[in-house]
């Protein structure tokens, strides 16, 4: 069995069956790799890019080549397990499939991310479902703007 950190142990080792069983039901395996790729992306305090998921890998697995790095990053996105976001750059971000909905705020300046929890948005999830006879799988808000720290710069 691959080793997980111990930050919230309980939780990971849930985490870490729930997604070998999403792998093997595709025909795919838990390799060491991507179960290192899952432990960083689930640690991860900020929205990774796929260079800096490679850089982090690097220090517990030197031989891991960053083609790895996208090739699994994409296997994990499209077995739900890891979302690729967009911000309006060039280059796309990654986080940890989260257990609960949220949204992000965009700093135009500083490129500061913040995430931030809307009832309103489930609220209207299910409303636009029933009236449209829709199963919605996903909402998607990205609000940008500019952080107190960049508008405060501005004056």
């Amino acid at each position: 069995m691959i080793s997980i950190s111990d930050k919230n142990s309980a939780e990971k080792e849930k985490i870490f069956r729930i997604s070998r069983k999403e792998l093997s039901s595709t025909g795919l395996r838990m390799t060491s790799q991507r179960a290192l790729i899952l432990d960083i992306m689930r640690q991860g305090r900020e929205h990774l890019d796929a260079d800096e998921v490679y850089r982090l890998a690097r220090e517990r697995q030197s031989n891991l080549s960053l083609s790895t790095v996208y090739r699994n990053l994409q296997t994990l996105t499209k077995l739900g397990l890891v979302e690729e976001l967009h911000f309006d750059e060039s280059h796309h971000h990654y986080e940890a499939k989260p257990a609960i909905e949220h949204h992000h705020l965009v700093c135009l300046g500083c490129g500061k991310i913040v995430e931030f929890g809307c009832e309103l948005s489930q609220k209207m999830r299910q409303k636009i479902a029933r009236k449209e006879g829709f199963e919605v799988t996903g909402v998607e808000v990205h609000m940008t703007g500019y952080c107190a720290k960049c508008r405060q710069k501005g004056k």
